[in-house]
């Protein structure tokens, strides 16, 4: 099928089928996928533009479904959302004229593709490393009878001493974010954890939740759960704007988007009952595999020079 606005040519199945997988990771880890749906549309020969904008539109109402049911699970801290919105709206305005910049340097699918894989890759690396320490940890404490009842399913992190660092800086206005469990943190912390997502979200797509979601939970100390659905509620607002930024741009082919969007609605269901039945430390250990998967399309891409 030829899409005439990115001027490619991409079966819809294989859109439908991207989609879909997206949506049962954006529902589980609270994520828009961009590090899966950028490098699938680059695959298909759409130039870096065009994937990050139409990725930033088909998520809007993908993130919608999953953030509702997240709500109904108790797993949406609203005040945190809608403070980080905020952040978020300026940061992907950065990374949009970023993008623009680099088009008009005609070099934006090399220079996009290097962040993306660099990015990629250290997140995995990172999160991996957290997550196996804390699993490893609570195993010992479990065998040492040191964690007994609703003890033994508290979410902890490997990170919690920078965590609480962080969170004793004094930088006045100071907020509660009672939904969090987090008695007292600096309102510019959260903004500025937004505000870095957001540029990564204009400038490599989708909401940045590969970004924002382990930000929330190792700078904020949000608990993983609420993490995934509050990073889900604030991608509807950030996206929506990201998207709108994008199309005046002219970044923004909306007939790919739509059948995209035909399989994300029903995966980010899925994806959103799954998070019921895992531990925190769990579901940030089973997310380590998937910025690698990004990383290496894009890498594939680099190195044939062409699409598939």
């Amino acid at each position: 099928m030829f899409f005439p606005i990115s001027n490619a040519h991409i079966n819809p199945i294989y859109l439908v089928v991207v989609g879909f997988i997206i949506g049962i990771l954006g529902g589980f880890f609270g994520v828009g996928g961009s590090f899966i749906a950028g490098p699938a549309l680059r695959l298909m020969g759409v130039d870096w533009n065009y994937a990050v904008g139409t990725d930033l539109a088909h998520i809007v109402g993908k993130s919608i479904v999953a953030a509702k049911q997240h709500r109904a699970l108790g797993n949406v801290d609203l005040k945190l959302g809608s403070i980080m919105a905020f952040g978020t709206i300026g940061g992907a305005e950065c990374g949009a004229q970023l993008i623009q910049a680099l088009k008009r340097a005609g070099n934006v699918n090399m220079v996009v593709s290097y962040v993306a894989i660099v990015v990629y890759l250290g997140i995995s690396v990172f999160m991996l490393w957290e997550s196996r320490k804390t699993l490893q940890s609570d195993k010992r404490r479990s065998q040492a009878g040191l964690v007994k009842g609703a003890e033994s399913k508290k979410d902890r992190s490997a990170f919690g001493p920078v965590t609480r660092s962080i969170q004793r800086v004094k930088i006045w206005p100071m907020i509660a974010l009672p939904t969090s469990g987090i008695r007292e943190i600096s309102l510019w912390i959260v903004l500025l954890v937004a505000f870095v997502g957001g540029i990564f979200s204009g400038f490599l797509g989708g909401g940045a939740g590969y970004i924002r979601m382990p930000s929330m939970v190792y700078v904020l100390g949000v608990p993983t759960h609420l993490a995934v659905g509050t990073d889900l509620f604030e991608i509807v607002i950030s996206a929506s704007y990201g998207t709108i930024s994008h199309a005046i741009k002219g970044n923004v082919d909306i007939l790919i988007a739509l059948v995209m969007h035909t399989g994300a609605v029903i995966g980010a269901q899925i994806g959103v009952v799954a998070t019921q039945y895992f531990a925190g430390p769990k579901i940030r250990l089973a997310f380590v595999p998937l910025p690698l998967i990004g990383a290496a399309i894009v890498i594939y891409t680099l190195m044939t020079g062409h699409k598939l």
